[in-house]
């Protein structure tokens, strides 16, 4: 869910609860848009973490400390002058949006009793922290906006603070049946666009949320709509922001593919059949939610630049393919020229010198043939001229299918490198990655020997480990995410008697299921088959072909790349590639 009003609400009650009547401790700033703020209530210490970035802004109680830069930027110190002490007096959400203000009490510099704000704006990228002095002006403000990047509003100092209208919406809390019914029933909208048009702080997933809860299309016109399905839709709002008015809050994080899809802090409707984790607190949701997620960015940013140089190997691998293959085309004349020669060799003395050609039977076929003829050289000159021909089509022939193996191994190499980049989920599984592009050349080594830069790579390429995922009835499946993962599951890992699984003819993970001393279900056959399937490179396909054997039939060839592997005699079988009914380990 994106950080809506609904959530925004859920949070304010939290930080209310747990900071009113504290007082400011420490204040941080660990980076250019964020605020650590650590507040002392009572015996308790309680850590609020701010975030203004565009790109993920977010508010959240966290035990986890921050490094900060040795020398405070400039909005930090005039927080810690003016609030570094101050006590917290309350938390509110204004009109239910994305706003969390902090109302602050402190003594002036000739001892007289102040008050400040600080306001918390999540709001994309318009995200803010703003700090206002009692009047509402402002004094500063993480980010600065002037007129010439904002026609609504300039966050400036001295500026009066206001929150900018949003036409059309009202506060949900403050719904009544009546304008339910004549404002909100009333537009060109879908069910869930009319809400997500007329309610502050909703977003498109609670809208969506709250149409499922009414049994209607999210999709389906107002217009559309009876006056008994409006009704229901209006009730069921009306208990869910009843849910909001009275606190009882339960945040959970639901999961698809065992990756974190969504969030709220109410059940939703939408996801009831997903896996999830409920969590005693907001905080404690936000922190693991947007944890996995920023981990999941910060990889996927990472592989940007690996991801450019494998397609550009790729791209450049294959323009050598198409090439060579034209190449080999054109030595296809060369068994002609052979025969030409042969023939002449046979037949030239016939021939009148200065012939143009000569007509004869090839006795490899019995056919009559004409074969072209230089007049300008002796008729059996012809005849070395045509084996030059060949032999030189020969070796062209032999360099060239010797060079169109190895750059379709390269490919199958490269594209299953292509592959692993998806299955990376921490920088150990990275470093795995690096170490193989560096290892095959296909990035430059660091030259000289670093032995911290060693070390470092030997701890993150040795903490990297496969899937683990769990069946339904207790089978244990591993998952190889990249090449060097593959050769120790299969070759290291696996015993004899393990089944080994594979997505066949196309890149992808090895996979191994564990035999328990006992007869393995057919299901756990298929969920083998399922993983394989779904990390190969037909992942989005409906169905897909794996291959299975028992694991000892699995051979490794001699000089060959990590991942590669042969096997003579096999189980097939056509699956899909729905896992959610296993369950990821790790």
């Amino acid at each position: 869910m994106a950080f809506d009003g609904i959530t925004v609400a859920a949070l304010t009650a939290e930080l209310k609860a747990a900071l009113s009547g504290g007082r400011i401790n420490k204040i941080a700033q660990p980076d250019k848009d964020s605020l650590l703020i650590t507040v002392k209530k009572d015996a308790n210490t309680e850590r609020l973490f701010v975030s203004a970035s565009a790109s993920l802004p977010l508010a959240y109680l966290t035990e986890k400390n921050r490094v900060s830069p040795a020398v405070a930027p400039n909005f930090c110190m005039l927080l810690r002058k003016h609030i570094g002490t101050a006590r917290i007096l309350d938390v509110t959400q204004p009109d239910f949006e994305r706003i969390i203000r902090i109302e602050l009490e402190h003594l002036d510099e000739l001892g007289d009793v102040a008050r400040k704000s600080l306001v918390i704006e999540l709001m994309g990228k318009h995200s803010n922290i703003i700090f206002l002095n009692e009047e509402g002006k402002i004094l500063d403000s993480i980010k600065h906006v002037s007129a010439f990047m904002s026609s609504v509003r300039e966050v400036l100092p001295g500026r009066d603070y206001f929150i900018p209208a949003q036409e059309g919406k009202i506060n949900p809390l403050d719904l009544t049946e009546k304008y339910f019914n004549e404002e909100i029933m009333t537009k060109n909208a879908t069910a869930s666009g009319a809400l997500l048009a007329s309610l502050t702080g909703f977003s498109k997933t609670f809208s969506f949320h709250v149409c499922a809860m009414a049994s209607l299309d999210p999709d389906a016109h107002v217009s559309a709509l009876t006056e008994g399905e409006k009704l229901h839709l209006f009730k069921n709002l009306e208990r869910e922001l009843d849910k909001i008015k009275e606190g009882a809050f339960a945040p959970a994080i639901y999961y698809v593919d065992g990756a974190p899809a969504e969030f709220a802090p109410l059940p939703l409707k939408t996801f009831e059949n997903a896996e999830k984790t409920v969590f005693s607190s907001v905080s404690a949701m936000l922190e693991e939610y947007y944890g996995a997620k920023d981990e999941i960015t910060r990889i996927r940013a990472k592989t940007a630049d690996l991801r450019k140089v494998i397609t550009n190997l790729i791209e450049r691998n294959v323009k050598k393919y198409d090439l060579f293959e034209k190449q080999l085309k054109d030595t296809e004349k060369k068994d002609k020229y052979k025969v030409y020669g042969e023939l002449i060799n046979t037949y030239g003395y016939s021939a009148a010198p200065g012939s143009k050609e000569l007509a004869c039977t090839n006795y490899y076929d019995g056919s009559e043939i004409t074969i072209p003829l230089d007049p300008d050289i002796p008729v059996m000159d012809n005849a070395k001229k045509y084996f030059d021909r060949y032999n030189k089509l020969k070796r062209t022939f032999d360099a060239v299918s010797v060079q169109i193996i190895q750059t379709k191994e390269e490919l199958t190499h490269l594209n299953s490198i292509l592959l692993s980049l998806d299955n990376a989920v921490t920088e150990n599984d990275l470093a795995q990655i690096k170490k193989e592009l560096s290892d095959f050349g296909y990035v430059k080594k660091k030259t000289g020997f670093d032995r911290k830069a060693a070390s470092a790579e030997k701890r993150l390429t040795s903490g990297a480990k496969p899937f683990h995922y769990v069946n339904k009835d207790g089978y244990d499946i591993y998952v190889g995410k990249n090449n060097y993962q593959n050769d120790e599951l299969t070759f290291k890992f696996a015993n004899g008697d393990d089944w080994w699984f594979h997505a066949k003819g196309m890149a992808g993970s090895h996979v191994i299921l564990k035999k328990k001393g006992e007869e393995i279900p057919d299901s756990a056959f298929e969920d083998a088959a399922r993983l394989a399937a779904y990390y190969s490179s037909a992942k989005g396909q409906g169905k897909v072909e794996v291959d299975y054997v028992i694991k000892k039939e699995v051979k490794k060839p001699a000089s060959a790349v990590p991942g590669f592997v042969v096997y003579y005699t096999n189980y097939s079988m056509m699956i899909d590639t729905d896992i959610s009914g296993l369950t990821l380990i790790n």
